[in-house]
């Protein structure tokens, strides 16, 4: 695939991670975006979970997954670390394991809570060893240098937001949307940037 379908595919991501929720919080008039959680939506009594995880957690993480190769193809020369890759990549696999297990609020310890546990944390989780080891790939070319600084600050923020629900216990949800907001922020940014760039990926044959 080329740079602008690659680069497609990342923007696309984002625009059906917020239609999905947009439509299904709107549905609900007692669901609020300053006390519950995104995954709320997805609950195993949830009506319409399965809209949102397949659509929300499933279909948006595997876009993710996708859109990984090619911005890791863009960016990278034959010796170059995978860190980046699998970074993202993975991050996009376990958004989508968190919408096969929805969680179950009611009982924390449910199999199906923990493994949606492991599926959105592990997400962040990769997302910050993508996002902390690309900037290194993106020194290596004038056009991705000047994304280093935006993405780092993009990823510094999720950091910084992650910390709400401690600081604004009243209201830890809004949080939550925030660093969803600077994540998605993150991949919508360098998915314009792979689309506008007119360079064919270089180690395509290496992958």
């Amino acid at each position: 695939m080329t740079n602008k379908v690659y680069g497609k595919i990342g923007m696309a991501s984002p625009i059906v991670f917020l239609t999905t929720y947009v439509i299904l919080s709107s549905m609900r008039p007692e669901y609020s975006m300053f006390t519950k959680a995104i995954s709320e939506l997805g609950s195993v009594d949830a009506p319409k979970k399965w809209i949102w995880n397949s659509f929300g957690y499933i279909l948006t993480g595997l876009l993710i997954a996708i859109y990984s190769f090619g911005l890791y193809k863009n960016m990278a020369i034959e010796k170059s670390s995978k860190l980046p890759l699998y970074g993202i990549l993975l991050s996009g696999v376990f958004t989508a394991i968190a919408g096969i297990f929805p969680g179950d609020f009611d009982n924390k310890q449910s199999i199906t809570m923990l493994l949606h546990t492991v599926g959105s944390f592990g997400s962040y989780i990769f997302f910050l060893i993508g996002a902390f080891t690309y900037p290194k790939l993106m020194n290596k070319t004038d056009y991705w240098k000047k994304a280093k600084k935006p993405t780092l600050i993009f990823t510094y923020l999720t950091i910084v937001f992650g910390a709400w629900a401690f600081i604004f216990p009243n209201i830890p949800a809004l949080g939550q949307r925030i660093v969803f907001f600077f994540y998605f922020l993150w991949i919508f940014y360098t998915a314009i940037k792979l689309f506008n760039h007119q360079k064919e990926n270089p180690v395509t044959k290496h992958l």
